[in-house]
């Protein structure tokens, strides 16, 4: 016992004085509870002199692994059998225990605030918390959520990779570094979520799609917009799950998993952008047949009402795929913060993490191609040109904001308030490389009089200059239809419209805040605590737990922010978040985000030629 302790000290020590640090959110998506490490004994880590033997022992992971035994196969897949959740209880779960968690890192200000200064240059400096700290109370206006633990249901016998009866009887939790218990607990929930995923698509295909009266109802071309290549999916996520399966089974302490989910990724999972690009139509033709088909309302009704949805609707089941892809990356990401640097385990992290993130830009670019396309051709149908025409559709173009501004028509050189001022009602629809400038007219059309390419427009705002001139911003057109600069002084209908259209118009311009690519260690940041749905194009829509960037705010309720995991930009309404306050808590943030999304270098360019992707040098 003393050899195999010191081959895994040896294997799996980390730099404690750099990096055992406060456990990020990502902890509790994997599981983790506050005082979880406590079943670690982090001083087991031996040297040469302290130990003799090590001389001779195992020197990697990889050899140190060999003297721990496999969980049996049967052991393993009846614990995965015995998952209680469906993927939307489970992914809602640990969402929620994110963000609480979260709070609990963000209340630690209010204890270390007046105790000693926060330096932005080491957001991962260990802090030591007394009892005393835990008993301190989150801020006053923050309502608390509930814990929740991960998987915690009365049908599922186990929480945590350290709470399975092989891991409690083996010994490894006593010899195991805390980091590599986080980075043991990252891969299970990768795996055990895989498994949730795959039940509650198996609910979809069996009880839905393969319903004898529904098959009766729908026609054949309904029930392929409806459910698309969900067996295609279904059938990669459970051969993918054989593959973690079988890693799980080879060792209980887990090697990698990253490796596995590139070669899926690069090889099979395409299937997702087929089913996400249908979404559009699915959705549209899933409103049609309950508003049309009554038969259909009632059996989906019904089948709903079976206790093995959960209370969950069909819609819920329906949008599972995208969904599970967009969490997958999440779950790399959340690994490689775990993995040593610089080590194979990153690298293989890093590639799985990039082929994810194709992916997920593809069934992105599916769904907006499908619909773009149809609101090109929508919007041309409606405009009638006083100028010369601009042709609309194009397969490069697409709509980012269309609204109604007031005109301010007069003096150009005043400003102020001795001329009258004349507003005049005009509709802007702004493209990605276009600005069109219309007047609404009579049955729904637009008559165009002027435009501009979108990289030749200029804003500017206005000193505050009374109510009459609140919301105010010049527009300029360097080179407007007529090829000459036109100028126009725009009112919004508020604070927040007129700097959503300023930063729609200009994205280049300066913001209140630093971007994410500042690269600044601190920033203002918020999370995500209830879910958005964008309602216009320069709109983002946010899930449970995301961390933004703020680039901007209005006193009126809106934050245009930048998202960290995918550096999505757009507006939201600032009720739908809370402020990160914790200085150190947003530089980790941000130290991450670095860190999963850095370029390649040349060494790891290198490295990555000279290894065979997978192989972690088993025998």
């Amino acid at each position: 016992m003393e050899l195999l302790a010191a081959a895994f000290s040896a294997a799996c020590a980390v730099d404690h004085d750099s990096s055992t640090s406060e456990s990020d959110a990502r902890d509790s998506a994997s599981g983790h509870l506050p005082g979880s490490e406590s079943s670690s004994t982090p001083g087991n880590g031996a040297t040469p002199e302290e130990c003799p033997a090590l001389a001779d022992s195992p020197t990697t992971l990889t050899e140190a692994l060999q003297m721990i035994h496999p969980i049996p196969a049967d052991s393993w897949r009846n614990l995965i059998e015995q998952i209680g959740l469906l993927y939307q209880e489970y992914r809602d779960k640990s969402t929620l225990q994110e963000i609480e968690t979260r709070r609990q890192q963000d209340a630690e200000i209010h204890t270390n605030a007046h105790s000693s200064p926060v330096s932005e240059e080491t957001p991962e400096e260990e802090e030591d918390d007394d009892d005393d700290d835990d008993e301190k109370a989150s801020p006053p206006e923050r309502k608390a959520l509930p814990q929740i633990c991960l998987l915690s249901n009365p049908h599922s016998r186990f929480n945590l990779w350290q709470d399975l009866p092989e891991i409690q009887s083996s010994g490894v939790l006593e010899i195991l570094q805390p980091e590599e218990i986080k980075l043991q607990e990252a891969m299970f929930e990768l795996v055990t979520s895989e498994a949730s995923y795959y039940k509650s698509l198996s609910l979809l295909v069996s009880h839905f799609m393969e319903n004898e009266r529904l098959k009766k109802i729908l026609h054949p071309s309904e029930a392929h917009i409806l459910f698309s290549n969900v067996l295609d999916v279904m059938a990669v996520s459970e051969r993918f799950l054989l593959e973690l399966e079988r890693r799980m089974e080879e060792n209980i302490v887990i090697s990698d998993v990253c490796d596995i989910v590139y070669h899926y990724a690069a090889n099979h999972f395409s299937v997702y952008i087929t089913y996400v690009s249908n979404q559009t139509y699915q959705e549209r033709t899933y409103k049609q047949l309950l508003q049309e088909k009554a038969a259909f309302r009632e059996l989906i009704a019904q089948l709903e009402l079976d206790p093995k949805c959960r209370g969950l609707p069909l819609s819920s089941f329906l949008i599972l795929p995208f969904q599970r892809i967009t969490r997958l990356k999440l779950l790399v990401q959340n690994i490689l913060k775990r993995v040593e640097e610089r080590s194979e385990r990153e690298c293989t992290a890093l590639d799985a993490h990039k082929e994810l993130e194709m992916v997920v830009k593809a069934c992105n670019e599916g769904v907006r191609k499908m619909s773009r396309t149809e609101q090109m051709i929508s919007i041309q149908k409606k405009m009638e040109f006083k100028i010369k025409s601009v042709p609309i559709i194009s397969h490069s173009r697409w709509l980012l904001k269309q609204g109604e501004l007031q005109q301010m028509s007069g003096p150009k050189t005043s400003r102020t308030l001795r001329t009258k001022k004349l507003f005049r009602e005009i509709y802007l629809f702004l493209f990605n490389d276009l600005l069109v400038i219309c007047r609404q007219i009579p049955g729904d059309k637009y008559q165009v009089f002027d435009s501009a390419p979108r990289g030749l427009l200029r804003v500017e705002e206005l000193e505050d200059q009374g109510q009459t001139l609140a919301n105010v911003f010049i527009l300029r057109l360097l080179e407007n239809a007529d090829d000459r600069e036109a100028t126009y002084m725009l009112k919004a209908s508020s604070q927040s419209e007129m700097k959503r259209w300023m930063t729609s118009l200009a994205p280049n311009r300066r913001t209140k805040f630093v971007s994410f690519t500042s690269r600044l260690l601190d920033c203002p940041q918020v999370q995500c605590v209830h879910p958005y749905v964008a309602q216009q194009p320069d709109e983002l829509t946010l899930e449970l737990a995301d961390i933004l960037n703020i680039l901007e705010k209005t006193e009126d309720g809106w934050i245009f922010g930048e998202r960290l995991h995918d550096q999505e930009r757009g507006w939201f309404p600032s009720s739908m978040t809370e402020e990160i306050l914790n200085p150190k808590i947003r530089s980790q943030n941000l130290k991450e985000c670095f860190r999963v999304h850095k370029m390649d270098d040349p060494q790891r360019s290198q490295n990555k030629d000279r290894r065979k992707l997978g192989s972690r040098n088993r025998q």
